[in-house]
């Protein structure tokens, strides 16, 4: 595993089932439950999950910064990502949540649906300024409830050094990676790296293939999607990608990409801290290819929002829990957190900005254009169909089932899950 065994901001948590199915019926009765705990009205809580460093301590200084304009001191609770929802439920049981919670994405429908987050417009923060994946991103049918200060998705790195050795130009389409990836195998060394985990950092990278192709979520056996992980199958058979991606996060791909045992991978901006450790390796990112030249390359959008749980006991204080939101999540403080944190700004004026200050990720902020969030059409329902992805995946690249048979059975799965809660 990777030295870096915490989960950089925003990157996909793997799924929580047991924890978010609680979730709802511990929201549910935030509103009547226990005491509150009396607060002191100057100060405020952030939660989060820097609990790293530089983040934490980059967190803390904009934290000061925004407190100070609202005439307040900001505490900061950082607690480990897997760990935010569960300790998030307990504090609303005993009446002490924090004032704003920074959620990821894909926990931001679940809280939502239970009535425990205030919509950010109620509380004076307009959409009008908002990009369409802005808005969608912090949105839960139609609601917006959470501001995002930078996001991230994911963009095929390469090897600048190898591919021009080799006379190969980055692929932009499914065809030209089969070819690259093919002439770039070589003894130790796999054309391309990516993680095909059952969990999310699998299930994350696949659906790029399963989106650029026309495939769909919620339509798993349908011929675009089968088609998508047949390619990735096909890639594998080929010898082109290694058949260990069974077993790799995407920092291993990185740590593969990095010892050069892979001339290309599928990762994300949240690799430039230890990409950037490695001044030797010579390496660009382009987007992620695309089945037939000139189509929109459709991938995830990942991150997290920053939101405002319901405070029945002191209503008083979401309106400065607002104003705070608004401080954290300017077009300067987007564009300042994205360039240390090497994520991308939502704001259109700070992602143009900040192409220009980082050239070498200026391909992710077009790859945001186009993304979308992995909730957007099954909400609080993601993590089955997660699961049945990441199983599909394991079964066809182990060669238990044929990509057709592994699609279908991921499909019943969903049905039979999502009906039987219908």
């Amino acid at each position: 595993m990777h030295a870096h065994h915490h989960r950089p901001p925003g990157t996909p948590l793997p799924p929580r089932r047991r924890v978010r199915a609680a979730a709802s019926a511990t929201l549910l009765l935030l509103a009547g439950v226990g005491c509150a705990a009396e607060r002191d009205p100057d100060v405020y809580t952030i939660m989060n999950s820097g609990t790293d460093e530089p983040y934490h301590s980059w967190d803390q200084e904009v934290m000061d910064a925004c407190g100070a304009q609202a005439g307040v001191r900001v505490d900061q609770l950082s607690v480990p990502a897997d760990q935010l929802v569960p300790k998030a439920l307990r504090m609303a049981s005993s009446g002490s949540l924090p004032d704003v919670i920074s959620l990821d994405g894909s926990d931001l429908p679940q809280f939502a649906e239970a009535g425990g987050l205030v919509p950010l417009e109620d509380l004076g923060l307009p959409t009008d300024d908002l990009t369409e994946s802005a808005l969608a991103f912090g949105s839960h049918e139609g609601v917006y409830y959470g501001a995002a200060r930078s996001v991230n998705s994911l963009g095929l790195f390469y090897n600048a050094a190898v591919l021009a050795e080799e006379g190969i130009e980055p692929p932009t389409s499914w065809e030209e990676l089969r070819s690259s990836a093919a002439a770039l195998t070589e003894g130790d060394r796999y054309g391309l790296a990516i993680s095909a985990l059952s969990t999310e950092d699998g299930v994350y990278q696949f659906l790029p293939w399963l989106w650029s192709n026309g495939g769909d979520e919620r339509e798993l056996s349908s011929p675009e999607s089968v088609e998508a992980l047949q390619y990735i199958v096909s890639l594998v058979d080929a010898g082109s990608v290694s058949p260990s991606v069974v077993n790799w996060t995407q920092a291993d791909a990185n740590d593969q990409f990095i010892a050069g045992n892979a001339a290309m991978m599928i990762n994300g901006p949240w690799q430039m801290p230890v990409l950037r450790e490695h001044p030797e390796l010579d390496w660009a990112v382009v987007e992620i290819p695309v089945p037939e030249a000139g189509d929109t390359s459709v991938a995830p959008i990942g991150g997290e929002a920053y939101t405002v749980p319901v405070n029945v006991d002191h209503p008083g204080r979401e309106q400065v829990a607002a104003a705070l939101v608004a401080c954290l999540t300017t077009a300067e403080a987007q564009l300042d957190w994205s360039t240390k944190g090497s994520n991308v700004p939502l704001d259109p004026g700070a992602a143009e900005e900040y192409s220009e200050q980082v050239p070498e990720l200026a391909p992710f902020v077009d790859q945001v254009r186009t993304a979308r969030s992995r909730t957007e059409h099954v909400g609080t329902e993601w993590n089955t169909y997660s699961q049945a992805i990441g199983t599909a995946l394991q079964a066809a690249l182990t060669g238990r089932s044929s990509p057709q048979d592994a699609m279908g059975r991921a499909q019943e799965q969903v049905e039979s899950q999502v009906e039987g809660r219908s």
